[in-house]
């Protein structure tokens, strides 16, 4: 019983990996691209207390996301 527990565990588990990192590059990009658009504003003129908020937002998620990329081919790698 404790064997089919696990089996259904890892099915769940797999499922989620693939719902939640089968986007991610595709994400980081937006997240780059949309960095490069604030910067270059702010190039231009003063950013806004909102648009500053959003690139550290954008920062922090890129930032995030790419760490968990690295994982995960890291991970994929070593099998």
């Amino acid at each position: 019983m404790l064997k089919e527990k696990f089996k259904l565990i890892k099915s769940a588990l797999k499922d989620w990996h693939v719902l939640h990192s089968q986007y991610l590059p595709a994400h980081i990009v937006t997240l780059k691209d949309r960095m490069a658009i604030l910067d270059g504003r702010g190039e231009v003129n003063e950013l806004s207390v909102d648009e500053c908020t959003e690139l550290h937002d954008v920062s922090a998620k890129l930032h995030s996301l790419s760490r968990l990329h690295t994982s995960i081919c890291w991970q994929q790698s070593r099998s």
